[in-house]
Formats: C-alpha cells, structure tokens, sequence
C-alpha cells in the first residue's frame, strides 16, 4: 500500500509542477487567489489617501498569499526552534504546549498520531483563524459592529462597537455579587473595539473556550486570554493588522504573532472561494498519507 501511495503522490506532485500557472506563481514567490491583486501589480504607481474611520471591504495579503500560510505557527513567532523565536512560557503554559501534539513546528508528530482539535472539525476559532490559514477576507461596519467574514471554513466574527465593555474575567467573584451568571467561555471569544484615532481601530476579545490552539504549531492558551488587535489604515488601499496575545496564565508577557501585516484592498465584485473542513476529506488523507505515514496499517 505505502508503495502505491508513493507512487500516487509522485504522479500528483509531477502533474502540479507541469503546470503553467503553478510555475508562474513559484515564480512570484506566492500563490495568487483567483481574481486578486497584489502590490507587486502596482509597482511604481502611489495610492491615495485613506478615508477616515473605514475599514469595510474585501481585503487580501498585500505581498501574497504566503504570508498567511503559517504552518509553523504564528508568523512573528513560528515554532522553528530558533532562541529568538522561543515564546515566554510559564511552567503552566509548557506543560500545556508539550502535551499538544501538533502536526507542524518543533514538537510535531506524524498526522495519526495528532490530538489537534481541529482535522476533526472542531472549530479552530480566535486568533488561529487568522494565525493558521489565514487569505482573503471582507470586513463590514455598521453603527454598532464591525463584522468580519473569513474565507477559511466560511466564518465570521463581531467586534461591538456601540460602546459596551468586554466581559470580566468569568472566574471574578464580583460576577456572584451582581446576580448575574458569568458568560460562557466561546469559541470565536468577546470582541469590542473603538476608533483611537481616525485611522487606528483596536479591537479587545477575551472569554475564549481554551480547548482551541493559538496555531498549528499547538501553541496553547488559557481562558484568561486577552487579544489585541490594531488595524491601521494607511491609504486607500492598504491597512496594517497587529495582533497581541496577553495570557498571563500561560505566557509571561504579551507577545505579537504578528506585526503591521499588510492588507491590500480588492475589488468588490471579488470573490472569495470556498474552503471548508470536509471530515470525509480527512478520512480519506488519513487512510492514503497519514496512517501510512505513522506506520499504521489502514487496511
């Protein structure tokens, strides 16, 4: 069986790389999404002035689509085993992230043998979306929300923006004095954020479910996770996304997974194409790659 595999996936590989338009895009260093732009479609011509308090439209990775793959983890920080890249663990935090057994990054482990939630079909949720397989995305505002629509497993996020304060921490014992119950942990989190400026949107979530993973590199968290995001628009085509994790149950200081991430704007009419966690699909990867591949007989 291992051999047909093989041979399966040699046929697959060869048929890929004879390809046209795969070799034209290794050629640009980036896989392009069908219908989209790129900077490096607009060398030399300036953009103009962003518009104020605006975030709404289709937006992709302005230097490719490469940027949003991290296999490896979060993309300022990936699981490389490099010093610089080692994240500041508490005692409880590495404990967690050595008893994850993630398929990518330093302390992977063949596919089969994977306790990642997520080939499953759980719902990877907030950040990992984003910190994972992370392409085109369109943002809506309305007078009291910005709503994000992600193509990954066609998801979609609330930031309130009519004022209202994120929740307390669920394990506070002022919730007991207020009569009301604490909220429940969810899986995309509490999001709120506000205008600081007339191009800077931050956005504040916590009361995540802690069953998620931050990335694929198993990088966990706690449910006293707090996530920073600021977008910054710098003209009309482009924003620039920071995103920070704050768990101090599990990390000794907030860290960026990723730093003013350029977004370029699309045209409207773009669409976003779909791609969704199929567990039939998963089955079948498992019974030709990923049981052969961890020495488990499949037949």
């Amino acid at each position: 069986m291992r051999t047909r595999v093989a041979a399966f996936a040699i046929v697959v590989i060869a048929g890929l790389i004879s390809s046209d338009s795969i070799r034209a895009q290794l050629q640009l260093g980036f896989r392009r999404t069908p219908g989209a732009v790129y900077d490096v479609d607009f060398k030399g011509k300036p953009s103009g002035p962003a518009p104020r308090r605006s975030l709404s439209g289709v937006w992709e990775f302005a230097n490719g689509g490469a940027e949003g793959i991290q296999a490896m983890g979060a993309m300022a920080m990936p699981s490389d085993g490099k010093p610089e890249h080692e994240l500041p663990f508490t005692p409880e935090g590495r404990e967690a992230f050595v008893a994850n057994k993630p398929t990518f990054g330093v302390t992977q482990v063949p596919s089969a043998m994977t306790n990642d939630p997520m080939p499953g079909c759980d719902p990877q949720g907030f950040p990992r979306i984003v910190l994972h397989n992370a392409h085109t995305e369109q943002i809506l505002e309305t007078s009291t929300q910005v709503v994000i629509l992600y193509q990954f497993n066609k998801k979609w996020r609330v930031i309130w923006t009519d004022g209202r304060a994120l929740p307390k921490d669920p394990e506070n014992p002022g919730w007991a004095l207020k009569d009301v119950p604490p909220p429940e942990p969810r899986w995309w989190g509490y999001s709120v954020g506000r205008w600081v400026d007339d191009y800077t949107f931050v956005a504040e979530s916590n009361g995540f479910d802690d069953r998620t993973w931050l990335d694929n590199a198993g990088r966990p968290h706690s449910n006293a996770m707090r996530v920073i995001e600021t977008y910054r628009r710098v003209d009309a085509d482009h924003i620039d996304k920071t995103l920070v994790i704050d768990d101090p149950k599990y990390y000794t200081r907030p860290w960026a997974a990723f730093d003013k991430l350029r977004m370029r704007l699309q045209s409207p009419s773009l669409e976003i194409p779909e791609q969704e966690c199929v567990p039939s699909e998963t089955a079948r990867y498992n019974l030709l790659f990923g049981d052969p591949a961890a020495g488990v007989d499949a037949r």
